[in-house]
């Protein structure tokens, strides 16, 4: 899935400058200011009625689910050279040397209370990313997708606060057990059991997103998170890639790192910061379904006809979680 969890553009919020500290963090105007944000003088905060432009959140989240999947498709290839663990090591070193690149660290800004949400996003991202592409290595794409939505499935359903939107959460579900067909018996266990490793890690993950953006700003929080991530997924990715890493391999995972974590960290952040868990976590359905169409059109993985009704569920719930989503 992602990787990440992977400029996942956190820059939506912004503080304002010290004489301006007393009016607090003002919301920018879209994704194009996730870079500039952080890298500009700061000034006045946003007029208020600016907080209603820009690009709607659950384009931002299904512009990064496509991101995230075309990603997990193309790195097929390399985990065939340098393993799963190899890949995810690979792609996250890229990409955490793009986010410290592009942003300075904020370490004077990390207090003692910050430091277990940060640590435990990197791991998150780089465990999950592990899973899922030691899943995607055993069983097809959009298969390990549907599994994984299990995560933001059961954090749709938890953080709900109120019976109907739990309509949505069961839609998907459904959808999700069609795609996996459990009653027909012909699964590989040990793919199906990352998947929900990944799921898990999914789940930790919108948590711990919300926790952390709600205290830093801007893209260099991205460069505290990504190295752990990366360094998470050393411990199993340097022993198991070493033998097949090429210059045609690192070039490979820096591509790569783009679509994944680069980009979608940016566009996740940005839906995140202006949606309900219950809206991003439901929304997230409709991966399944680009899952499915990517292992098509990129790996020749043809889903049977239970599998296509199981994507029309899962994206209908989609639909009908990202109306009134936006967060309070």
């Amino acid at each position: 899935m992602r990787d990440a969890t992977p400029a996942r553009g956190w820059a939506e919020m912004h503080r304002v400058a010290a004489a301006s500290a007393a009016m607090g963090p003002a919301r920018a105007m879209g994704p194009a200011r996730a870079m500039g944000t952080a890298a500009r003088a700061e000034g006045a905060a946003e007029p208020v009625g600016a907080r209603r432009g820009g690009v709607p959140p659950w384009l931002l989240a299904v512009a990064a689910m496509l991101s995230v999947q075309m990603g997990s498709a193309l790195s097929v290839g390399l985990i065939g050279q340098v393993g799963p663990a190899g890949t995810a090591w690979l792609r996250l070193t890229a990409g955490a040397l793009i986010f410290l690149a592009v942003a300075r660290p904020p370490l004077r800004e990390v207090r003692r209370r910050d430091v277990l949400p940060l640590v435990g996003l990197g791991v998150a991202t780089g465990l999950m990313t592990i899973a899922f592409l030691s899943a995607i290595e055993r069983i097809p794409l959009g298969t390990a997708v549907a599994i994984e939505f299990l995560g933001p499935l059961t954090v749709a359903a938890v953080r709900s606060h109120s019976r109907s939107a739990l309509v949505w959460p069961s839609l998907a579900l459904a959808g999700v057990l069609l795609m996996t067909r459990p009653w027909l018996g012909e699964v590989d266990l040990v793919g199906i059991g990352f998947a929900v490793l990944s799921g898990t890690g999914w789940a930790t993950y919108i948590l711990l997103t919300q926790v952390v953006g709600d205290r830093f700003t801007g893209i260099r929080a991205l460069s505290l998170t990504i190295p752990v991530a990366a360094l998470t997924a050393a411990a199993m990715g340097v022993p198991q890639a070493w033998g097949g890493i090429t210059w045609g391999a690192v070039a490979a995972a820096v591509g790569l790192a783009f679509l994944l974590p680069v980009l979608p960290f940016a566009l996740e952040m940005l839906a995140l910061r202006r949606m309900t868990h219950t809206a991003f976590g439901t929304l997230m359905a409709v991966e399944p379904a680009i899952g499915t169409m990517l292992g098509l059109a990129v790996l020749a993985q043809r889903p049977t006809p239970a599998q296509v009704v199981g994507v029309l569920l899962v994206v209908a719930a989609g639909a009908g979680a990202q109306r009134g989503g936006r967060r309070r």
